[in-house]
């Protein structure tokens, strides 16, 4: 059994955002009766809403990005399990405030399928939404078939960008477009070196040799593209970099952000090692790097690993991304 700080496996959920809820109470509420953060005393105020939802198991993901130039409400789902239409619909439904509502989904079937289905009901309630389905993943399709990816850590440039981005009251279809924008300028990889482990079952959630590590793994630990021996942090940076570099492509002369996302367990010594190996790489290619995103934030459990993502930003973008926020996952 895995040692965690639990009490019974069935309340997890419950009680984690109890316990959030409580902490950040000065800025976040949970709506009552159902399983949606809200950003606190929000008004009809005409501004297009920006939400998501996701299953918990990866916080701060995404109950941490709700906030100001950031998200209005986050729906959230049972440990790695999708919410469910009812409560992405809650989610839609109390996040309104009169200029319709942007739903961001990460490409995951259930995501997929029940945003869909909440839609459909908050559009019979004569409520304006859109949805802009989020796909990054480079491992998990090839870079012609880019709607057959998968949502991961780089999904969190949208949140950032869009969020603010509506912040400013730009009308739907333009807060839809920008999302649009950002996930087409995004490329992420992730790199594992262990497995997280379910705090239901206490299982590890993947199995990988002492001596390798996964280039492509999922976010619930779906299978990786291929493995490598471990290597030299200068090393691992460099496969992941002219991967990324290779799948877009990034060019020189482009600004471009670089998020280093541990998937749990990685120190931030470690992330901080990585994150300039690869700024010059990138710099050594003409690219000027711009205020990166370096730490935890799309996590899987105690995963060891680190989501190497790139964004490249035109001038509107960049002044979004680097725009402030409370939001208790990603304050700066």
């Amino acid at each position: 059994m895995s040692k965690k700080f639990i009490n019974d496996p069935e309340l997890i959920v419950e009680e984690m955002i109890a316990g959030y809820v409580h902490a950040y109470q000065d800025r976040l509420t949970n709506l009552e009766g159902s399983h949606v953060i809200l950003r606190k005393n929000q008004k009809k105020t005409g501004k297009v809403s920006v939400i998501i939802g996701n299953g918990s198991g990866h916080e701060p993901a995404c109950i941490g990005f709700v906030g100001y130039n950031m998200l209005d409400a986050n729906a959230y789902g049972g440990m790695f399990a999708a919410p469910s239409p009812d409560t992405l619909y809650d989610a839609i439904e109390s996040s309104d405030q009169g200029a319709g509502i942007c739903v961001l989904i990460s490409n995951h079937a259930g995501d997929v399928i029940n945003s869909k289905m909440a839609m459909d009901m908050a559009e019979d309630d004569d409520l304006v939404c859109k949805s802009v389905i989020l796909y990054d993943d480079i491992a998990s399709a090839p870079k012609d078939q880019p709607e057959e990816r998968r949502g991961t850590a780089g999904t969190l440039f949208n949140y950032k960008i869009t969020g603010s981005f509506a912040e400013e009251g730009h009308d739907l279809e333009a807060v839809c477009k920008m999302a649009e924008k950002v996930r087409d300028n995004t490329r992420t990889l992730t790199v594992a070196t262990l497995p997280g482990t379910s705090p239901i079952t206490g299982i590890p959630m993947f199995e990988i040799a002492d001596d390798e590590v996964e280039i492509g793994m999922g976010v619930h630990g779906e299978a990786a593209a291929h493995n490598m021996k471990m290597d030299s942090s200068k090393v691992i940076a460099k496969v992941m970099a002219e991967k990324l570099l290779e799948d877009r492509p990034f060019v020189a002369g482009e600004k471009v952000a670089i998020l280093v996302n541990g998937c749990g367990q990685t120190t931030q010594m470690e992330m901080l090692i990585f994150y300039n190996d690869v700024r010059e790489i990138l710099e050594a290619a003409g690219i000027e790097v711009i205020k990166p995103a370096i730490g935890n934030f799309i996590t899987t459990q105690e995963m060891g690993g680190i989501a190497l993502a790139f964004c490249a930003m035109d001038d509107e973008m960049q002044k979004q991304w680097e725009k402030p926020t409370n939001a208790p996952g990603f304050a700066w």
